[in-house]
C-alpha cells in the first residue's frame, strides 16, 4: 500500500443539516488524482467507522503505506493530531500529512502541536499530494524544498514552500474515487451520498468565510459536458439518482448553470438535485430551467435579517433581494432551504430577534442557524484574535457553540446559546409548519438535541 487516507471521526459537529454523516468528497478527490498517478490508495472513513485513534493506527500498521495522510477542520484538529501520533509509534518512518481548512491557514502552529506530523498541505491538494508522493516515493530523496505548497520540518526547523498556483483546468481533474468508500453503509440519503463540486472560488469578502482563501477569489468551473459526464457516472455506475451540488455559488456563472440544465436534459437523464446560490444572483427564468432538469430544493445563505448586520458581514446583499430570492423559487415548485448566523460580533440580542423573525416570515422549508464562528484565515478571526476576544479551544469550534468572549463586547455567550435554541424552537414548532412538513418533526427534535444538550454531555464513542 501507497498511501492511506482518513478522515477522523467528528466527536462533536454536526455532520449537515440532518446531522448525517457523508462520504469525504475531499479524500475522494485525492485518491484519485493519486490513483491517476499509479500510486495504490486506501481511505479510512472513521467518522463513519467509529473505531477511534489506536484502533484505526493497527489497521493502517498492516498495511505499511509510505505515506498516511490526514484532513482536519478546526474542530476535528485535535483528534486528526491524535491519529496521526498514533500511527507514528507504530510506524516511525512513514510519512504523516494533513491537510483541509484548518492546517492551511496555520501551517507551523500545526506543525508546532504534534512532533508525529510531518507534512501541512495548504489549500487545494490533488496536485501538491502527487507531487509529495512521487518525491517521497524515491527514497533518499534530499529534501522536499521543491514541493510547492506544503510545510514541513527539515532539521530541527520549520520551512514552508512557495504556494502552489490553483488548478485552472478543473475538467483535468478525475472524478472522485468513490469506489475507495461503502456508499450504502452511510446513514444518509442517496441525495448527499451523490454529493459532487462543479466549481471552486468565490469572489465575494464575507467576512466570517475562508471559502475564498482556500479556493481563490477567481471562480473557476467545470464545463457543463464534464459536469453532467460525472452525473451520469452517479446514475449508471451508482445508481444515485438524487444528486447535491456542493458549490459554495452553483449559480454564479448563471449561462453554465443553465447549460447543464440542458446538457441533463438532452441526455435523458433522471435526476434530482440540490443547488446553491446567493440571494441576489437568482432569476426566475433560471429557477425553472434548472427545476425542468431535475432541480428539487435550493440553498440560500441569507445569514441575517438586520440589513446593518449584514453589511458588517459585507454579505453584499439586501432583505428585500433574500425575500425576493425565495418567493422566486417558491413560484417554480422549489424547496427553499436557508442559513442564519446568530452572535456576530456588534449584534444586539434585539436583531437576533428580528433575524428569528425574518427567518420564519421568509417561510422556507427548511432554515439552519448556527452562532458565528470565526473560523482561522477569514477576517473576522483576524479581527477578533487581535483584540482577544477568542477562545481558542479548537474542540469548541463546531458552529453551535459560543467561541468569542461576549461578555467583552457587552452580551453573554449564555444569551447568544439561548437565541440559538430560541431559533429552532420558534421555527420548527409553528403549527402550520408541522402541518405542511410533518415530518420534519424528527429533524427538529435531532437538531435541537445536538444543538443545545449533546455539546453538554461528555462523548461516548460508536460501538
Amino acid at each position: 500500500m501507497d498511501v492511506v487516507l482518513i478522515n477522523p471521526l467528528d466527536k462533536n459537529a454536526v455532520k449537515n443539516k440532518l446531522g448525517l454523516v457523508l462520504p469525504p468528497l475531499n479524500l475522494m478527490y485525492l485518491a484519485a488524482a493519486l490513483e491517476r498517478a499509479s500510486f495504490s490508495v486506501k481511505i479510512i472513513d472513521d467518522d463513519l467507522q467509529g473505531l477511534g485513534a489506536e484502533k484505526v493506527a493497527g489497521i493502517i500498521e498492516k498495511l505499511d503505506p509510505l505515506i498516511v495522510g490526514i484532513t482536519a477542520t478546526t474542530a476535528t484538529i485535535k483528534t486528526s493530531l491524535e491519529y496521526l501520533g498514533a500511527v507514528k509509534r507504530l510506524l516511525p518512518d512513514v510519512l504523516t500529512v494533513i491537510g483541509g481548512p484548518h492546517p492551511t491557514f496555520l501551517p507551523e502552529r500545526t506543525l508546532s502541536d504534534s512532533d508525529a506530523l510531518d507534512v501541512v498541505v495548504m489549500g487545494e491538494g490533488e496536485a501538491t499530494i502527487v507531487d509529495l508522493a512521487e518525491k517521497y516515493e524515491r527514497r533518499g530523496a534530499p529534501s522536499l524544498r521543491d514541493v510547492a505548497g506544503i510545510s514541513y520540518r527539515e532539521g530541527g526547523s520549520i520551512r514552508t514552500n512557495r504556494p502552489r498556483p490553483l488548478i485552472e483546468d478543473l475538467d483535468d481533474l478525475p472524478f472522485p474515487a468513490r469506489h475507495l468508500v461503502p456508499f450504502r453503509d452511510y446513514e444518509t440519503s442517496d441525495q448527499e451520498a451523490g454529493g459532487m463540486i462543479t466549481s471552486r472560488g468565490c469572489v465575494y469578502p464575507c467576512r466570517y468565510c475562508s471559502s475564498s482563501l482556500i479556493m481563490g477569489k477567481k471562480f473557476r468551473f467545470r464545463s457543463a459536458e464534464n459536469v453532467v459526464d460525472e452525473v451520469e457516472e452517479l446514475v449508471d455506475r451508482y445508481g444515485l439518482h438524487d444528486i447535491a451540488f456542493l458549490d459554495d455559488t452553483f449559480m454564479l456563472h448563471r449561462p453554465r448553470a443553465g447549460e447543464i440544465s440542458r446538457e441533463i436534459r438532452e441526455r435523458g437523464i433522471d435526476v434530482s438535485f440540490v443547488t446553491s446560490s446567493r440571494v441576489d444572483m437568482v432569476r426566475r427564468s433560471l429557477l425553472e430551467d434548472l427545476r425542468s432538469a431535475g432541480m428539487s430544493t435550493v440553498y440560500y445563505g441569507v445569514e441575517s435579517g438586520c440589513q446593518r448586520i449584514l453589511n458588517l458581514m459585507e454579505k453584499g446583499i439586501t432583505l428585500k433581494q433574500a425575500e425576493d430570492a425565495v418567493k422566486a423559487a417558491k413560484d417554480v415548485g422549489v424547496d427553499v432551504v436557508t442559513s442564519f448566523i446568530l452572535g456576530y460580533p456588534g449584534e444586539k440580542p434585539s436583531e437576533m430577534d428580528r433575524t428569528i423573525d425574518f427567518s420564519i416570515k421568509l417561510d422556507p422549508d427548511y432554515s439552519q442557524y448556527s452562532i458565528l464562528t470565526p473560523f482561522p484565515g477569514t477576517p473576522i478571526y483576524h479581527e477578533l484574535s487581535k483584540r482577544n476576544l477568542l477562545d481558542e479551544d479548537w474542540d469548541k469550534y463546531t458552529v453551535i457553540q459560543p467561541v468569542i468572549k461576549y461578555e467583552k463586547l457587552g452580551l453573554s455567550r449564555e444569551t447568544v446559546m439561548r437565541k440559538l435554541v430560541k431559533a429552532y424552537i420558534r421555527f420548527y414548532s409553528r403549527p402550520s409548519y408541522l402541518l405542511k412538513h410533518g415530518y420534519m418533526i424528527g429533524v427538529f427534535l435531532k437538531t435541537l438535541y445536538r444543538t443545545y444538550i449533546e455539546p453538554k454531555i461528555p462523548f461516548r464513542s460508536k460501538k
